[in-house]
């Protein structure tokens, strides 16, 4: 990876976490609550602790149900074995060339 790349994937980290504190300072500011600075910082670790851990369970749910989706496609589109053109025979080769 180039200089410019590692650079690049590090700006990305930092604009992808300062995002994530205005979000957080945005949830805070639209409940409601009036919290010190000790309290504050607690709520915002927390509120991220909880985000990451839903976005894990998403991660975890999209790619369990992208599984059963690519299983299903591949039961879709299997031939059949008794279809033409497909051997029953799974040490048949389509060359030319006999097996020795």
């Amino acid at each position: 990876m180039t200089a410019e790349e590692r650079k690049l994937m590090r700006d990305r980290e930092q604009q992808r976490r300062v995002r994530i504190k205005n979000e957080a300072d945005a949830v805070l500011r639209d409940s409601g609550l009036r919290l010190d600075p000790t309290k504050r910082d607690l709520f915002q670790e927390r509120y991220l602790e909880e985000r990451r851990r839903i976005d894990r369970e998403l991660r975890q749910e999209y790619e369990v149900r992208r599984q059963q989706q690519l299983e299903r496609l591949k039961k879709e589109f299997q031939p059949p074995e008794n279809s033409p053109g497909v051997s029953s025979n799974p040490g048949a080769t389509t060359s030319g060339s006999p097996r020795r």
